[in-house]
């Protein structure tokens, strides 16, 4: 009898995958797709690059699937990885096409309510969306990954510093500092009527 993937744990997902179940294995990506792709673009903030990142980061994740500790969240071991994907791009800034895994991935304007303004507003707030994403995309590494983690992806302070491996307290300041440069930035940005330089000072 075919099990029931969908009321299956991540855990028990992952150990019938590692024994061959392809559809256990698709259940995990189903469940967790978007929040993997939300994690990379907002570090990256170019959606077809987070699109590449995110099928690498299941490809990557199903070739580890025999280290994974069930006791720990799935959520926060794939973010793990989205995050070491993003750092190989961020350094090599080309980055080579997988396997067309994630299919049909949550597109980030859906955050918008369904009751969709007139067409102008649309655009603002799309031009606002895509200038967040690049001020939090332009921080340094050690301020941007735990904002996206905590503030874009509401993981709690604990599980955030968990999956970058740091103390809650550091987790606090440099969620503080990221919400500073990020209010500089985008100030310097808005005064100037758009996309400014980078912030030539680094924590």
């Amino acid at each position: 009898m075919r099990p029931d993937y969908g009321s299956l744990s991540d855990g028990d997902l992952a150990t019938l995958a590692v024994g061959g179940a392809d559809a256990a294995y698709a259940e995990i990506v189903r469940r967790h797709r978007s929040h993997v792709y939300r994690v990379i673009l907002g570090n990256v903030a170019d959606a077809d690059e987070a699109l590449d990142l995110t099928q690498e980061t299941f490809v990557s994740a199903h070739g580890a699937l025999r280290r994974y500790d069930p006791a720990r969240p799935m959520r926060g071991w794939l973010a793990a990885i989205a995050l070491n994907k993003c750092r190989d791009w961020g350094r090599r800034r080309t980055v080579r096409r997988f396997f067309t895994f994630a299919r049909d991935i949550d597109d980030a304007a859906e955050a918008i309510a369904d009751d969709r303004p007139d067409p102008e507003r649309v655009a603002g707030d799309r031009q606002q969306l895509a200038r967040l994403r690049r001020a939090i995309a332009d921080l340094p590494a050690a301020l941007r990954e735990p904002l996206v983690l905590h503030a874009v992806e509401g993981m709690s302070q604990a599980e955030t510093a968990s999956v970058l491996r740091i103390t809650g307290k550091a987790v606090e300041t440099r969620l503080r500092r990221a919400r500073i440069r990020l209010e500089e930035a985008l100030g310097r940005r808005s005064a100037r009527g758009g996309p400014g330089s980078r912030s030539a000072s680094a924590d």
